[in-house]
């Protein structure tokens, strides 16, 4: 008798710390709630489901009657939860004493929220590394997920791919189940009856090894597929393609839903494996800096047209997930900012650690604000806001237990050039020993916010699919019957982007970045005391000096110049506002409202400006010893989404100009909060 094949369905639901309110309502009304609703109609449709630690919370606070539906799913044996780090972290970038400590924490919360402890994880972005494998054993995790081109990289056939493997690291030992990259296109685009004729046919397939054996369909993707991605709502719930395809799994003698659990328990592992350091195979392009992701991306679209690449993409390997720390600066600059906060706090005697402590750094790890793709999160200043809101509040922390120096040097970010860091215990400035000598990162401390964060525009592969000069490209279908275009083909202009809009920078978007009659001035570290640090410029015609000082809530940038040459000296500082170009961030002068941060602003003559933010809940005010040439402008980068090409203002960018006609210039940043 033929055997039905086990259709093992998993959900992934995850939103970001720090993402907006409306975004989340959004989410939770177009996807999470109409996805529970439907689930629960359908008692014997066993699936798994991974909410990560943050969105749990969320939504059994605001939601909590729409979070009934699941624990009675769990409650009746409907659903498996499956596990993770709290925070969505990428397990492969934090310490391994973190990793423990998220999984567990996670594990934990699941057991007390929902009566479910539990025996499978989901990794983030499925960015595997070996090094995960003990931490992940060590607090009871059986089995993962990972994509099935995982295993095809090890040289694995598809059709070798429908259970799980064992893997281990270091006495430890896992299994591995290969997601279905045709189920994760096919769900839920493809039409419903086209989905189970899919699955149907898997059954009437055999394995190669034991006969008695039972063939798995293996899928777990992101739930916003179901309602969020463009176009999902109406074809999932209004279109019904959601119930259908329920209906038509229940109905199939071809086709059983099962748990992860109980398929692992019943079956046998189909061998050892040692799987290589990769993530899902959209993630190969994007982790490459421009160039090489457009030699990879032409690569793949001429394997395709060869007829090939189906059989060989295993071995046209792209960048891996850490790509994104070498090629982003402002990426590796938190995480390295993280890493050694988590130093710090394990580094405290046990009466001095504090759970709150704990939750800031796990916070701080959270993934989104790390990479950048079609969905991750590094372009979007909210995002990073939220992780250094974390980290600035666990330093804090950390600093009243154990006090740190006014100033230390130290590379930190491992990029060969050491920072300097400078504190009073209300600010903080970092800066760098190059040849800018200007201040990458801005610190308040009772904001718990960073001015300095920002994002400095490069070249990126996508750019060549932008639409210039307001020309809308849409990439969507218009035949019902075979489906609905997928995020990953859509091509479309949210806002009408420039070719300025994509010219690189050249020069990093930094706080003080000099020059001297519009050319870059090349400074070098002299010297630093208990409140000072001090530059010299290269200059021998016209030379500079420029010092940074923190006096209370005060940061003064102090330029000397040896003679009044009349040359035109320039700074440039950009300011990380919280409410960007939104109507919360205002310039007020002479008590005036000038406008908010989106717009250009020149003044001439200007020896004081506030710059106000209500998201902030604060506001800086700059002042100068002498009067300057004040302009303003917004910073933009251009980004891609699963909802198009758009910009975003990443900061408030202030040119301070004027002609050398003294011997000295004070410029003063003072934050106040509200």
């Amino acid at each position: 008798m033929q055997r039905p094949v086990s259709l093992l369905f998993g959900v992934h639901a995850h939103q970001p710390i720090g993402n907006f309110p409306e975004v989340l309502e959004d989410a939770h009304f177009r996807c999470y709630k109409p996805f529970l609703e439907t689930l629960y109609r359908y008692p014997d449709f066993y699936f798994a489901v991974h909410f990560s630690g943050w969105l749990l919370d969320y939504l059994f606070k605001h939601y909590p009657q729409d979070m009934a539906l699941l624990k009675a799913m769990v409650n009746r044996g409907q659903v498996e939860l499956f596990g993770a780090g709290d925070t969505e972290p990428v397990l492969a970038v934090i310490p391994n004493r973190d990793r423990i400590g998220q999984i567990e924490a996670f594990s934990s919360k699941l057991a007390t929220t929902l009566g479910q402890r539990p025996q499978g994880a989901w990794l983030t972005e499925r960015v595997w590394e070996s090094t995960v494998v003990p931490a992940l054993a060590d607090c009871g995790i059986r089995y993962v997920i990972v994509d099935d081109y995982h295993f095809l990289c090890t040289g694995k056939s598809t059709a070798q791919l429908s259970g799980f493997y064992t893997t281990e690291e270091d006495a430890h030992q896992l299994d591995i189940f290969p997601i279905s990259e045709t189920l994760r296109y096919k769900l839920p685009f493809s039409p419903a009856n086209d989905a189970i004729a899919y699955l149907e046919s898997l059954a009437d397939q055999h394995l190669s090894g034991d006969e008695e054996q039972r063939r798995a369909a293996i899928y777990f993707d992101d739930i916003e597929k179901f309602g969020i991605w463009p176009e999902t709502y109406q074809w999932v719930y209004e279109k019904g393609w959601l119930e259908q395809f329920i209906q038509g799994v229940l109905a199939s003698p071809k086709i059983e839903p099962r748990h992860y659990h109980d398929y692992h328990a019943t079956e046998n592992t189909q061998g050892i494996i040692y799987l290589p350091t990769t993530s899902y195979i959209e993630m190969n392009t994007w982790t490459l800096p421009a160039e090489s992701a457009q030699a990879y991306d032409d690569l793949i679209k001429e394997s395709k047209a060869a007829g090939w690449y189906e059989q060989k993409k295993a071995y046209l390997r792209g960048g891996i997930w850490k790509n994104f720390l070498s090629r982003y600066p402002e990426s590796n600059w938190m995480h390295k900012r993280m890493l050694a906060l988590s130093a710090r706090l394990a580094g405290l005697p046990d009466n001095q650690r504090t759970p709150d402590m704990q939750q800031k750094l796990y916070a701080a790890q959270a993934n989104d604000a790390y990479w950048h793709g079609l969905f991750g999160g590094l372009y979007l200043p909210h995002l990073r806001r939220a992780i250094y809101n974390n980290l600035i509040e666990l330093e804090t922390m950390l600093d009243r237990c154990s006090p740190r120096e006014t100033v230390f040097i130290k590379d930190f970010d491992l990029d060969g050039m050491d920072e300097i860091h400078l504190q009073n215990n209300t600010l903080q400035i970092i800066t760098k020993r190059d040849r800018h000598a200007s201040i990458v990162e801005f610190d308040a401390y009772p904001l718990h916010h960073n001015f300095g964060d920002t994002l400095q525009r490069q070249t990126e592969q996508y750019y060549r699919n932008v639409q210039l000069d307001g020309q809308i490209s849409q990439g969507e279908s218009d035949n019902p019957e075979s489906g609905i275009v997928s995020a990953h083909d859509r091509v479309i202009n949210k806002h009408i982007i420039h070719a300025a809009d994509l010219k690189p920078d050249i020069h990093p978007r930094h706080l003080f970045v000099d020059s001297l009659n519009d050319t870059l001035i090349n400074y070098r570290y002299i010297t630093s005391d208990s409140g000072t640090i001090y530059f010299q410029s290269d200059n021998s015609q016209y030379p500079v000096e420029k010092a940074f000082s923190l006096i209370a809530n005060r940061l003064n940038a102090r330029y000397s110049f040896t003679e009044k040459s009349g040359s035109i000296f320039r700074t440039e500082i950009n300011l990380a506002m919280p409410s960007c170009d939104g109507m919360g961030g205002r310039f007020i002068y002479q008590d005036d409202i000038l406008g908010c941060f989106g717009q250009l602003l020149q003044l001439t003559q200007l020896n004081r400006i506030t710059l106000d933010d209500d998201t902030l809940g604060g506001r800086i005010i700059l002042s100068t010893s002498a009067p300057v040439q004040f302009n303003a402008q917004p910073h933009f980068t251009v980004s891609q989404s699963e909802h198009g090409f758009e910009k975003i203002m990443q900061a408030v960018t202030l040119q301070l100009e004027w002609p050398i006609q003294q011997h000295a210039l004070t410029v003063t940043l003072e934050i106040h909060k509200h």
